[in-house]
């Protein structure tokens, strides 16, 4: 056997092994969250845990669904102010833009995802809660703290708009030339161009970045606890206070076990916010495996 296949053998048995391992990872931690939640899924229906919203660890009472809502409302408003503005700019710094501008801008938006979340927090503390107390919430007829759906919404679509932002140029900068140059010699304007050719051909790398964002929306914590209020409720509005799973387990971890189940409920929240992302990342792999079909 020659030194070049066994330098082959050895690196294709090192990249499947790291591949392995990358597997038996998330294996591994699935695997611990089910056993240090056992105790409450023993105890309570999965149906009790996630339908109920009585939260009171003291009397036993673990309803996670005001938990729940307060992750999907914040997760759903906070992408629906960062995508259009993420692909809107991405697509004005790409197709519009001096190449100049777009030189100056990717530096800065990598700036802006480097900044750790405690920034963010104590920014929307200081900036946007009095803005949303004194002057947004006001506007729509509502009274409040400033400490609500609303607020972490905000600073959760500020902090997704640089990392979505960088990938949508990504995936924009790698479409061909050509496609664009035989486009427009057919007589189309550039918003045609980019609304029936170049959106259409990005369009599996913008659902790829739109569950990117989902996942970290879900799984961000300090600068949502911040701002968001915590308090156990349903929110009947944007600016009601909510309390996110991420929060719950950050606030609570270490504090007070020393009520039975109460670390096997918290444990369970994590289980959850796992599976829901797991769920979410699998839903893109097959999302994109049909979309980049129709569009080939």
């Amino acid at each position: 056997m020659s030194l070049r296949t066994k330098i082959d053998r050895i690196a294709f048995r090192t990249s499947a092994s790291l591949a392995i391992c990358c597997v038996l990872i998330l294996f591994l931690i699935l695997v611990g969250l089910i056993i240090k939640a056992w105790p409450i899924l023993t105890e309570h229906s999965i149906v009790e845990l996630l339908f109920s919203s009585q939260w009171s660890p003291l009397k036993s009472k673990f309803g996670f669904l005001p938990f729940i809502i307060s992750t999907i409302q914040i997760t759903a408003f906070s992408l629906l102010i960062a995508f259009p503005i993420c692909l809107l700019a991405a697509t004005y710094f790409v197709e519009l833009a001096h190449r100049s501008t777009l030189k100056i801008v990717l530096p800065l938006i990598d700036i802006l995802a480097g900044v750790p979340s405690v920034i963010y927090g104590i920014w929307g503390v200081l900036m946007i809660v009095p803005l949303v107390r004194d002057h947004i919430a006001p506007l729509f007829g509502y009274t409040t703290s400033g400490y609500c759906i609303f607020t972490g919404s905000l600073v959760l679509a500020i902090m997704l708009v640089p990392v979505m932002m960088h990938l949508l140029i990504e995936v924009l900068q790698a479409i061909p030339q050509e496609l664009r140059d035989s486009t427009l010699s057919l007589g189309a304007t550039r918003w045609q161009m980019i609304k029936l050719v170049i959106w259409r051909k990005a369009m599996p790398g913008i659902i790829a970045t739109t569950i990117l964002g989902i996942s970290k929306a879900i799984g961000e914590t300090i600068a949502v606890l911040m701002v968001i209020g915590n308090v156990v409720q349903i929110p009947k509005n944007l600016f009601e206070s909510g309390y996110p799973i991420p929060a719950l387990i950050a606030n609570n971890y270490g504090e007070m076990l020393s009520i039975p189940k109460y670390d096997a409920a918290l444990m369970f929240a994590a289980l959850l916010l796992l599976v829901v992302i797991m769920f979410f990342n699998l839903a893109a792999a097959y999302v994109l495996k049909r979309v980049s079909k129709r569009i080939a």
